[in-house]
């Protein structure tokens, strides 16, 4: 299929009630394994493509090492690719769409582009989220590129808010900010809206209520099975960086047992 039409694919994939799911993948060996299990689309983890290429999550990771490995997914496998495009690599709006464009070359047709600020002031080790009205201009940025190269790209907006506060009881104080930015995002341009971290199902189906946006949530521990988030409405699962760590472990072990 075309650039086009892939694109096309992988949005009617985002069905609420019938969750698309992407196990996270790092390289063209994982893509085409992950294929092979009879996946409908592809989407890399940034920590996991990072990390097997020796770089530390975080945009550490050169661009051009991203955009190599993409256009090698889309080279081998006839699947949809989303890519973990972080913060975009570009803070202002100018060089951030220059970079989407960059990555519509290598023939993928999703992003996640989120909200937290890489290299702004840090608060126990994390970074800060971007404010709205700048994300909103990002977003619109990305939105604008996609236009210009005539890609009706997925852009799933995902929002920091939950990974910066891994404690769960203070979640329900976050679902109104985050509502508020899942809604100011699909205003912008966004096609999804990502809440990695949230894991209470009262909180999800706040977040697919209110905001009209394809809801993603990342499967990890705590997190419901797919069959409960389905009944939520969630549209998107994810499995982040845990099937890139789950394999490292698996070869580590191997390996022991090879040369004990």
């Amino acid at each position: 299929m075309t650039q086009t039409e892939n694109a096309k694919t992988f949005a009617a994939l985002h069905r609420p009630g019938d969750p698309l799911v992407l196990f996270n993948i790092w390289d063209t060996g994982s893509a085409a394994a992950v294929a092979s299990a009879g996946a409908k689309a592809l989407a890399t983890g940034s920590h996991s493509v990072a990390e097997a290429q020796g770089w530390p999550d975080g945009e550490n990771l050169p661009l051009e090492t991203l955009l190599a490995v993409a256009t090698r997914i889309t080279a081998t496998s006839k699947l949809p690719l989303s890519v973990d495009f972080e913060t975009g690599f570009a803070r202002e709006p100018e060089r951030l769409a220059d970079n989407v464009s960059r990555l519509l070359a290598t023939g993928a047709v999703g992003i996640n582009f989120e909200d937290q600020l890489i290299g702004g002031e840090t608060e126990n080790g994390l970074y800060p989220v971007y404010p709205l009205v700048e994300q909103i201009n990002r977003l619109r940025a990305v939105r604008a590129a996609a236009q210009a190269a005539d890609i009706d790209l997925f852009i799933n907006a995902r929002t920091d808010l939950f990974l910066r506060q891994k404690d769960g009881a203070t979640h329900p104080d976050l679902i109104d900010a985050a509502i508020e930015r899942g809604q100011a995002y699909a205003e912008a341009g966004a096609s999804g809206f990502f809440v990695p971290g949230l894991v209470a199902p009262e909180l999800i189906s706040r977040v697919v209520e209110a905001v009209r946006l394809p809801v993603n949530v990342m499967s990890m521990p705590g997190a419901a099975t797919r069959s409960s988030l389905a009944t939520l409405g969630v549209a998107r699962i994810s499995h982040g960086p845990f099937p890139y760590w789950r394999a490292m472990a698996k070869v580590k072990a191997w390996a022991a047992e090879a040369m004990a």
